[in-house]
């Protein structure tokens, strides 16, 4: 299950995608994200679609490889669906004791799954395409403007950066814990639901006394270096739009403009 987990994880590739400019994919990524929420019909779903798998294939990233990031959410899907389709007022078609299925939850559950199966795999092509450095230039880039109002904008994009590159390492660390554990006779399976929460308590004290032990030797580091904000820090690569990024705003406008219409006069 750890080995599943895609999000925050680069993907190394020499795809039209990998050589976006991170402020475009940014971009794309915000847009296809509001693009998920403005419909409610199959028309739209299927526009999305079409971009999704579009995008999928052009980032050279195989589809079984960012499929597989979604057994990582199967929980948050399931409590999604049946709340959807118990909860939601309507037409009743069928009743189970006190609980009744509506024509309207049903909906309502099938487009709710749908849109949070397309959100993780549509942000996951950012992260699998876009490294944390190029990520952070292109969050600070983008949201430059910001300073003025004296908004921390480097120490938000540095934190996100940070976070990103410790989701892997901590994977990693659990992983090795959790056989380390599992050498030792412990159980995380079996037993019911108190027994494997209990269970998992040998493996979240030394996971997080990693996680602090890692953050500690991380700020240490950071200090050594005199590292003392973004006032006055230049870029090795600074970031530059290319040809590429203007087609690739073309097509999201085009694609954006799509979704509205289905969602107009369908």
């Amino acid at each position: 299950m750890l080995r599943d987990i895609t999000i925050g994880q680069y993907y190394p590739s020499n795809s039209i995608i990998h050589k976006l400019d991170p402020r475009t994919k940014l971009m794309l990524t915000l847009v296809y994200i509001l693009s998920l929420f403005i419909f409610q019909n199959v028309a739209g779903f299927a526009v999305v679609t079409v971009g999704l798998v579009l995008i999928i294939l052009l980032s050279k990233v195989p589809i079984g490889y960012m499929v597989k990031g979604l057994k990582a959410i199967v929980i948050i899907l399931v409590i999604t669906a049946v709340f959807n389709l118990f909860l939601t007022p309507g037409e009743t078609l069928v009743v189970f004791w006190k609980l009744r299925i509506t024509k309207e939850g049903l909906k309502n559950a099938c487009f709710m799954t749908v849109r949070l199966i397309y959100l993780i795999l549509g942000s996951s092509v950012l992260t699998l395409t876009t490294t944390p450095n190029q990520l952070t230039d292109g969050l600070e880039k983008s949201l430059k403007p910001l300073n003025k109002i004296r908004v921390p904008v480097h120490e938000i994009a540095m934190m996100m950066s940070i976070a990103l590159r410790f989701i892997p390492i901590l994977i990693e660390e659990t992983d090795k814990i959790m056989k380390a554990q599992l050498a030792r006779g412990a159980d995380f399976e079996s037993g019911n639901l108190v027994k494997k929460a209990k269970s998992m308590v040998p493996l979240l004290v030394p996971l997080f006394i990693s996680a602090f032990r890692r953050a500690n030797d991380l700020a240490l580091a950071m200090e050594a270096r005199c590292y003392h904000g973004g006032a006055g820090r230049t870029k090795m690569k600074p970031l530059k739009y290319k040809s590429a990024d203007g087609v690739a705003y073309l097509v999201m406008a085009g694609y954006f403009a799509a979704v509205i219409l289905v969602r107009r006069f369908f």
